[in-house]
């Protein structure tokens, strides 16, 4: 029996491991709305050029509509035989419409096709990205808003470090996503050029115009050199690059989530629907969407990864295995649609307890910074040596078991004859974070400030 989809080239049809390997309707089919939007472009297109007559692309856009409508309806007969998205479609549009189908792939070919395909298909996705970290930045502005008074320990090395406010913290991560969103959008900038009409590797000698279908479809331009058009992927590469470091940051803000809810932090804790319980142990509540979200990472950067490795070696133009980048590249891409929208439903409904976060920021010598910088402007001594000062009085504090501001003025006095008791004025957390004025700082006026630029961003 001949070979249904290749005709007369092959007399045998394809083995069954043949079939199996080669076949990829399973999971290209999430292109089809991309597909017939291509397929309907290129048809008016060929008509505008007297390619194709006016009678046969009316055909074929009736024919469009009806398997677009069979797809939203569940009811188009997806065909592993037919081996890929753009067979099948074709071979269904052929059963509608008759031969005036047969025409339709006039001056393009599948690689051309796939190219153009994926390319729509990603830059909706990255438009997508960039709202959905726009509505996570908003819950983390409303955050902020709400805590911009709100006293926390700042740390480094996960010890305590400084006093800073739980409102600066969450501003912190709307400047990683702001960077993220930029990222994405420079991403779609640069797919901004369509593949269509580059045909299979050499362009075609129909006259076509592939201005007209790169604007039909959204594009800028068409791109400048075929051999290149068919045989980049550089849109999906740059795009799972950039949802790798987005992920890092929401796994970064995820682990803290899970620091935070555990019982030796109780600093927040999250809604009901994003925790879950123990079959064992009734009294756990586990932050498991935070965890989730802290392991996606692994999914999206191992998605870029295969497809760095698929492409490494690969001759102009396509080969085969360019087949292999939808798989990795859906994963990933989905993965990261759920982590951002995980991520903006825990940090919108999040709990904060502020007495728990200013009982911890009180505790493990805070504010030696603020004593140094003290010793610095009232007694002008060098920060070198008010750094030794101070570590002094942080051993006196530890060894009494008080914190600095436990400390009397004759135990200060011993370590720096000098000190008077304006000292203690620095000593105290709100003091701490109000003279953090610097911009960029952590104190609550600088906060506030920040929520209003960040909201007038976003609006």
């Amino acid at each position: 029996m001949g070979n249904k989809m290749w005709g007369g080239r092959f007399a045998d049809g394809p083995d069954a491991i043949m079939e199996a390997i080669n076949v990829s309707i399973d999971f290209d089919q999430r292109l089809a709305m991309q597909d017939l939007a291509g397929s309907r472009a290129h048809a008016q297109m060929l008509s505008d050029c007297g390619i194709i007559s006016s009678a046969d692309v009316a055909e074929i856009l009736k024919g469009l509509d009806q398997v677009e409508q069979e797809i939203v309806n569940g009811t188009f007969p997806f065909r592993r035989d037919l081996e890929d998205i753009h067979m099948n479609i074709e071979a269904r549009l052929t059963e509608i419409v008759g031969p005036a189908a047969g025409r339709l792939h006039t001056a393009r070919s599948r690689n051309d096709q796939v190219a153009t395909d994926f390319k729509l298909h990603v830059r909706e996705r990255l438009v997508a990205f960039d709202e959905g970290l726009k509505q996570l930045q908003i819950a983390l502005v409303n955050q902020a808003d709400a805590n911009a008074d709100t006293v926390m320990p700042g740390f480094t090395h996960l010890q305590t470090a400084q006093p800073v406010t739980f409102g600066h913290h969450c501003l912190a991560y709307v400047e990683m996503l702001a960077r993220d969103r930029s990222r994405f959008m420079d991403a779609h900038a640069r797919a901004g050029q369509s593949p269509l009409g580059s045909a299979a590797l050499a362009g075609t000698s129909f006259p076509i115009n592939r201005e007209q279908t790169a604007k039909a479809l959204g594009f800028d331009d068409p791109t400048r050199n075929s051999l290149d058009a068919v045989a980049d992927r550089d849109f999906v590469l740059e795009t799972l690059s950039a949802a790798s470091i987005c992920s890092i940051h929401l796994s970064r803000l995820a682990e803290e989530i899970v620091i935070w809810t555990s019982a030796q932090f109780n600093f927040v804790r999250l809604p009901d629907k994003f925790s879950t319980g123990s079959s064992i142990m009734p009294q756990k509540r586990n932050p498991d969407a935070a965890e989730l979200v802290r392991a996606k990472p692994g999914r999206i950067i191992g998605a870029l990864t295969s497809l760095l490795v698929m492409l490494k070696g690969l001759p102009m133009t396509y080969s085969k295995d360019m087949q292999e980048d939808k798989e990795p590249a859906f994963d990933g891409m989905d993965a990261l649609d759920l982590a951002i929208a995980a991520m903006t439903g825990m940090m919108a409904d999040l709990t904060v307890n502020k007495p728990a976060m200013r009982d911890s920021a009180g505790k493990g010598f805070s504010t030696a910074t603020d004593l140094a910088d003290w010793l610095v402007r009232a007694l002008d001594m060098p920060f070198r040596d008010a750094h030794h000062v101070t570590g002094r009085l942080v051993a006196a504090a530890e060894a009494k078991g008080c914190d600095l501001d436990g400390l009397t003025l004759d135990e200060m006095r011993e370590a720096e004859p000098k000190i008077t008791s304006e000292v203690f004025d620095v000593l105290g957390l709100d003091n701490s974070v109000k003279s953090r004025t610097s911009f960029g700082g952590t104190s609550p006026d600088n906060v506030r400030a920040q929520v209003a630029f960040w909201r007038e961003q976003l609006s």
